[in-house]
């Protein structure tokens, strides 16, 4: 029983500390622009498509790359996705153009999506009981990185400039690797298929449609923070209409579309997901700010006061999942948005002119709706999901993060604009209230769609 045990704890660090590379990659360029915009000799505007370029790339890529995991392997991607950030953390530093930091960026943002729909499908396949729990453990390590990210990058950067925060991941994609080559059981040969076969498999005509179709209308969503592309927006909905068109009509489907109609608490999740992710990345993107310019506290308070929400988080997404693992999705979902509600009715009353003890309070509450809503959210997810197509339903899982996270931009570019006060933070939470309300109604609405029941375990 101890070797079980332990094998466990290896088996879900191999897998955590490969899928905490996105997160971590993605919250940590934020201090490195500065650095690298004065040495490419580049406008803020051009730099920041280290950022956006990263958001668009992983959310196509962690969908297309789930589907190759569900019909090439788990542990093949996962080991893929591992390699391509491993050249990224090469061929970054020796840059000596944009244009390569840029695709080498690409290749971490590719790579790092790869690992998380396989390594979820891996928790799936192999992980026979409290499957919640180990799925928590995931989430601690992805709101860790997220939390921490930028006060790592900052430290980075003092010691070896902006190349530093691309060779920190040698260490993590190292454990990652060695363990999994250890404790990841093989593939299963699905397959003789040939080349032409797999390809239809795979549906390229279908994945090149959502990929350009996301892609466009997700450039559209960026372009509100500066000149609006409606263009880009009218092109995206076109090319994403006739990507449900095409997938209805082909016999092997990149993304079965009746699989929505057939598994409505699939849908209920990814809706909620996104609506999560849109309230919380206001808060991760806004509350700096408002620390920062409204307040006028230094990096180092502001990121103390962040600490709260993210430190509470962390400590209730393991409790959260031996939760789940008794009662199931149900009462967990509900707890999780009403919080979020409160915490946004706390927000906008008390938040602006309080101490920092209130601060903390309010920021607590709301880290406690996140670590909640995170990780039952995931477990609705796999719980709702067909085991033949895991891979690509968490890479759905994962776009919807992102997709939140562009629309939480948007809103804070509307309300905050050219200035940040305190009446701005109470506009915002005004806005937070309306979110959570509709969280809340969709929580109620996703107990409806079946019975609560406790999590399949695996046989």
């Amino acid at each position: 029983m101890k070797d079980m045990k332990k094998n466990r704890a290896f088996f879900l660090t191999a897998v955590a500390t490969g899928t905490m590379l996105n997160p971590l990659n993605s919250s940590m360029i934020s201090l490195a622009l500065h650095s690298i915009q004065k040495d490419f000799h580049l406008s803020f505007t051009t730099v920041s498509w280290l950022i956006s370029s990263f958001y668009l790339a992983s959310a196509v890529a962690q969908p297309v790359t789930g589907k190759i995991g569900d019909l090439l392997g788990r542990k093949k991607t996962f080991f893929a996705g591992l390699i391509l950030v491993a050249i990224s953390a090469i061929g970054a530093p020796l840059s000596s153009t944009f244009l390569m930091l840029i695709v080498m960026r690409l290749f971490q943002s590719i790579g790092s999506s790869a690992i998380y729909p396989s390594g979820i499908a891996l928790i799936r396949d192999n992980i026979q009981e409290r499957q919640a729990s180990a799925l928590a453990v995931l989430s601690i390590f992805a709101s860790a990185m997220t939390a921490l990210g930028p006060t790592l990058g900052g430290f980075l950067i003092v010691w070896g400039d902006w190349p530093a925060i691309f060779r920190v991941n040698f260490p993590f994609i190292l454990i990652s690797f060695l363990l999994g080559l250890f404790l990841f059981p093989k593939d299963t040969k699905k397959t003789n298929s040939s080349f032409k076969q797999l390809l239809l498999q795979l549906d390229v005509p279908g994945i090149a449609l959502f990929g350009s179709g996301m892609v466009l209308l997700l450039w559209f969503l960026l372009s509100f923070k500066t000149q609006i592309h409606i263009g880009a927006g009218i092109a995206g909905i076109t090319l994403l209409s006739l990507f449900v068109w095409h997938e209805l009509k082909v016999k092997v489907p990149f993304i079965d579309i009746r699989l929505f109609r057939a598994h409505p608490k699939l849908s209920w999740v990814y809706l909620q997901f996104i609506v999560l992710n849109i309230f919380f990345y206001c808060l991760f993107f806004g509350l700096p700010s408002y620390f920062q310019d409204g307040m006028h506290l230094n990096v180092r308070t502001s990121g103390l006061l962040m600490l709260f929400m993210s430190a509470v988080s962390i400590f209730i997404s393991p409790l959260t999942g031996k939760w789940i693992d008794k009662s199931g999705s149900k009462t967990p979902v509900i707890v999780g948005a009403i919080l979020s509600l409160a915490g946004a009715v706390l927000l906008t009353l008390f938040f602006v002119d309080a101490p920092y003890w209130q601060m903390g309070l309010i920021l607590s509450l709301l880290g406690i709706s996140y670590g909640i809503g995170n990780v039952v959210l995931q477990a609705a997810m796999l719980e709702a999901s067909p085991r033949s197509i895991i891979g690509t339903t968490s890479g759905l899982f994962q776009t919807c993060r992102y997709l939140g996270s562009i629309l939480s931009s948007i809103v804070l570019g509307l309300v905050f604009g050219k200035e940040i006060s305190g009446w701005h933070m109470e506009v915002l939470g005004m806005v937070l209230i309306s979110v959570a309300s509709i969280s809340v109604l969709m929580s109620l609405r996703f107990a409806k769609t079946g019975p609560a029941k406790k999590p399949r375990l695996l046989h």
